[in-house]
């Protein structure tokens, strides 16, 4: 077998959609010669921690090294899983981090790393580094790796580094020296992988270095396995189901999806009484909040957060799937991983999306309902319009062959094919 080092801090147990692209490529390398060696954290305070990931990870039966740095994650291990905190919080939280680290909070981390890494492949031939981002410190550490033993790298863009929507610059030298540091990065690296086109435009436009062959994209995806051996959550009635997966967040809102419905029930209360709207993941206070003041509460059901297969068991037994998007200046270049989870299930969704890289996906799922993110009235005739035809037994069902693109089996058969371009010519 071929080997590879994979540098990935979020990783089982830690939980939500960050952690499962990377944990997904690492389960079907073996099936394509490869045998992956995983640097990740050790115990962490974190959001989310996922015991079904977790037994996932223990059933493949690969190397995992943990170490830790002293990131705040770490600092806050022992309170174990952390509740999430309001926006207004984890927003300030965040521009306090970038003013004091550069270009992230878990560089300590990645020095750990850097040490244990190097001494292993003092001893150890590896064909290939895997580094996914964020943190960006850890492309920093993977570059200097490569740099040392030239070993061919290949860094994996779940986010946007510098100018991204999460970046926070409080002066030009924040600014200066996350674009070097990531320009410095990209020159060590052999091949960029990013999940969208949008990203590879931008890449290109701000570096430009870069060719259009430097940079391949590989969509987030699903597992195949999990909507084939999870089972779907029993149905108590006859009622239409609408499932949310996922957090809410400053562009991510329910407010406008809710102020539908509370229209549909004014409307057609008939109707609206033959719906089930069921959240999996954080709800969030402001968003109960609403619930409340909507009086909706005989229509919602908060799961509140649940393991990923928890989750595709309630994806299963849905019968349509809402995904939500909001309008600003970085959305068209987000599609985020649990659209990719919804193509798995075969089920019709709702997509509250503006232009960009997740209404053209949804565009091309075909079994979709797609309206502005904040219209209230097309969202709700997008509602009706689903439950009309789920009373017909007439929901929309998509191509099975256009998802083979988003199978994660295949998307990593695709990742490995850019490996085999760069082992080296005497293997």
């Amino acid at each position: 077998m071929f080997k590879v080092l994979v540098i990935a801090y979020y990783f089982p147990p830690m939980g939500l959609s960050g952690v499962q692209r990377t944990l997904k490529f690492v389960k079907y390398m073996k099936n394509y010669n490869w045998e992956p060696t995983v640097f990740t954290t050790g115990n962490v305070g974190y959001f989310a921690h996922d015991e079904s990931l977790y037994k996932e990870l223990n059933e493949l039966k690969i190397r995992v090294i943990r170490t830790i740095g002293n990131d705040p994650n770490t600092l806050l291990s022992k309170y174990g899983t952390i509740k999430l905190p309001r926006e207004s919080i984890r927003k300030t939280f965040n521009k306090l981090s970038q003013t004091f680290f550069i270009p992230d909070n878990k560089t300590s981390w990645s020095k750990q790393v850097y040490k244990l890494a190097s001494k292993l492949m003092n001893k150890e031939t590896f064909d290939a580094i895997y580094v996914t981002i964020p943190p960006y410190s850890a492309f920093m550490t993977a570059a200097k790796l490569k740099n040392k033993f030239n070993v061919p790298l290949f860094v994996d863009y779940r986010d946007m580094w510098y100018d991204s929507y999460l970046a926070f610059y409080p002066t030009p030298v924040h600014k200066y020296l996350n674009k070097k540091y990531e320009y410095n990065s990209l020159k060590a690296a052999d091949r960029v992988i990013v999940t969208n086109r949008k990203i590879k435009e931008k890449l290109i436009n701000t570096y430009q270095f870069l060719t259009f062959d430097d940079i391949v994209i590989l969509p987030h995806g699903f597992d195949p396995e999990d909507f084939e051996y999870i089972p779907a959550e029993p149905k108590l009635n006859h009622k239409m189901r609408i499932t949310y997966s996922g957090i809410f967040y400053a562009h991510n809102t329910a407010k406008y999806f809710l102020k539908a419905f509370k229209k549909l029930v004014y409307e057609k209360p008939e109707v609206a009484a033959r719906i089930e709207l069921h959240f999996v993941g954080y709800l969030g206070k402001q968003n109960e909040r609403l619930v409340r003041k909507l009086n909706l509460q005989e229509y919602v059901v908060d799961q509140g957060y649940l393991t990923h297969s928890d989750a595709i068991g309630i994806i299963k037994s849905s019968d349509v799937l809402w995904m939500m998007l909001g309008k600003w200046k970085y959305s068209e270049t987000i599609a985020p991983g649990k659209l990719y989870e919804y193509f798995g299930s075969q089920k019709p969704i709702i997509g509250c999306v503006p232009d960009g890289v997740a209404k053209t996906a949804l565009q091309d799922y075909e079994a979709s309902f797609i309206c502005p993110p904040d219209d209230i009235e097309k969202i709700k005739e997008s509602i009706f319009e689903a439950y009309k035809l789920f009373i017909k037994k007439e929901l929309p069902v998509p191509d099975p062959e256009k998802l083979i693109q988003y199978r994660r089996d295949y998307l990593t058969e695709q990742l490995i094919r850019q490996f085999q371009l760069f082992i080296r010519a005497e293997v």
